[in-house]
């Protein structure tokens, strides 16, 4: 499987897999975000969620709280996009991670009610952070996302087409800061090769710094 090489100008269209909660997929967001500006590439938004990944299996005690709280960002997530189009979703998902990841705000009420408010969405889509209203959706968007890439890995998820016209999906890249500049270009470049690469699976190290959110 192969993908047009970056030195072609047609634009490619990434999309990428979330839950707002997760600060490796912040991060991601943010290069992927910068890409678009040295590259031909246009980034699209979707929802998935760690607390459906993880229904059922045992967790580090730390992680369990964030696990119950977590299911109210992505339900008012995928709300907004159900009521109001894809296009919400962007927005929105910059409004959470804005205050989840830098203002440490947790994911409470409070954030979600002024993470509507600041991407200009109708605060009663709060509603849907207490219902099940809403999760046959968010379970079939989780599952288009994470499909192609099997259930041991978490997010981000990155889905890009291939030249065969089939997809080309891969867990990652987890990076810790963010580079910017032509510097996201030659790691979108790499990414790139590596995933169209038929055969390949994993390149891996251990990490050894925590999140950096710049």
């Amino acid at each position: 499987m192969s993908i047009k090489p970056p030195g072609q100008q047609a634009t490619t269209v990434a999309d990428m897999w979330v839950d707002p909660r997760c600060p490796w997929a912040w991060i991601t967001s943010r290069w992927l975000m910068e890409v678009g500006q040295v590259r031909p590439v246009e980034a699209r938004f979707h929802v998935m969620s760690l607390s459906v990944l993880n229904e059922g299996r045992e967790v580090p005690e730390k992680y369990q709280k964030a696990m119950v709280e977590g299911w109210g960002p992505v339900r008012v997530c995928i709300a907004a996009e159900q009521q109001f189009g894809s296009n919400a979703l962007l927005p929105l998902y910059n409004a959470m991670g804005t205050r989840i990841h830098h203002e440490k705000a947790g994911l409470g009420r409070d954030m979600m009610l002024d993470a509507l408010a600041d991407a200009d969405l109708p605060t009663d889509l709060i509603e849907a952070a207490d219902t099940t209203e809403y999760d046959k959706a968010l379970r079939a968007s989780h599952q288009a996302g994470m499909e192609p890439v099997g259930t041991e890995v978490g997010t981000p998820v990155i889905h890009v087409p291939g030249s065969d016209g089939e997809i080309v999906a891969f867990f990652g890249p987890v990076i810790s800061p963010s580079p910017r500049g032509e510097a996201a270009g030659r790691l979108w470049d790499g990414v790139l090769a590596v995933a169209g690469t038929d055969g390949f699976f994993e390149l891996k190290r251990a990490r050894n710094r925590d999140a950096i959110f710049n």
